[in-house]
């Protein structure tokens, strides 16, 4: 549950640089490039996860 809640935060936090990026004078850029970076650590953690049906050992075509 604490690891969810982390994600959220950090998925919102992300989502919220990108847009703050664009009403900045200086260090557009900077700002944009963070937002991403954390948006895309938040969506890794979560699909680390155990009981994630993303490992291969609980995929859907139970192939592995």
């Amino acid at each position: 549950m604490a690891a969810f809640i982390a994600f959220i935060i950090m998925f919102v936090g992300g989502i919220y640089l990108l847009g703050l990026s664009f009403g900045l004078e200086a260090f557009q850029g900077v700002v944009f490039v963070a937002g991403i970076l954390i948006v895309s650590i938040a969506l890794a953690l979560l699909m680390r996860q155990g009981g994630s049906a993303t490992r291969r050992s609980n995929n859907w075509s139970q192939d592995s």
